[in-house]
């Protein structure tokens, strides 16, 4: 295939634009990338999804490079994810092919999927400190055995989410963890998270390929435009205010994700 075939301008535009403000936010590129495809070039939404889960693996990789693994993996908490996301992504994909796509039920399954996973991204950032305040006790109460079991079904959650929608393993997924554990470091939590999250999405991904559900021209073009929108966004961490970061993507998320359902 010749680069002239797969270049596509607005689309590397695009991933420019996202790839920047998940340099400087951090939020998971779906919540951005997937409506953005849906909506305003009017992609089909497992179309949508499969490509973004792909380019999501890709992205996390080099956004983890970037940022790096500052307060090291937990890679047991990794290891307890991965036993619920894994096997209920396999579930999702399954339920996709046996719906058959595209059709109007995937069509319907998969934007609502998304406009939920949206409305529950954004309080996951717009009120991530008063979430955990305010569950501070029922953390501190956990045994590791019951702290094991609410993280399988964590990953159970985010493998459904993410596998049908693309959205789910960052706030949603960070939230959660630091709920769950919290004696590790924010920065131990995000890398745990991260490393979770990219043979997920690279799973989920390579399993819409199998379905036919996967733009390679468009995931080319999206990937040449992200990359190097997260390294240029990466150098503005700390010049916007978190504040305003936070309520502005929030915002946005909560119109998008109220739309799409």
């Amino acid at each position: 295939m010749m680069l002239s075939d797969t270049f596509q301008p607005l689309y590397s535009l695009s991933g420019l634009g996202v790839g920047f403000l998940v340099g400087v936010t951090g939020v998971g590129g779906g919540s951005l990338m997937t409506p953005l495809l849906i909506l305003l070039f009017g992609i089909h939404p497992q179309t949508a999804v499969g490509t973004d889960l792909l380019y999501a693996a890709i992205t996390k990789a080099v956004g983890t490079g970037v940022h790096g693994f500052s307060g090291g993996v937990d890679w047991k908490v990794v290891r307890r994810l991965s036993s619920g996301s894994i096997p209920a992504s396999a579930i999702a994909l399954v339920i996709l092919h046996v719906l058959g796509a595209p059709s109007s039920v995937t069509t319907q399954l998969i934007t609502r999927s998304l406009g939920v996973a949206l409305l529950l991204t954004a309080p996951c950032i717009l009120f991530r400190a008063r979430i955990l305040q305010r569950l501070g006790a029922f953390s501190e109460a956990l045994t590791d055995r019951q702290t094991h079991i609410l993280t399988v079904l964590v990953g159970a959650v985010l493998g459904l989410l993410v596998s049908l929608s693309s959205v789910g393993a960052g706030a949603i997924g960070v939230t959660a963890l630091l709920v769950l554990y919290p004696r590790l470091s924010t920065a131990q939590i995000v890398a745990a998270d991260i490393a979770h999250a990219v043979p997920l999405t690279l799973v989920a991904g390579l399993g819409h390929w199998l379905l036919g559900s996967v733009n390679p021209a468009m995931l080319v073009s999206l990937l040449m435009g992200s990359i190097p929108g997260i390294v240029l966004g990466s150098l503005f961490v700390g010049y916007i205010r978190e504040s305003i970061q936070r309520a502005v993507l929030a915002t946005i998320l909560t119109i998008v994700g109220a739309r799409l359902i």
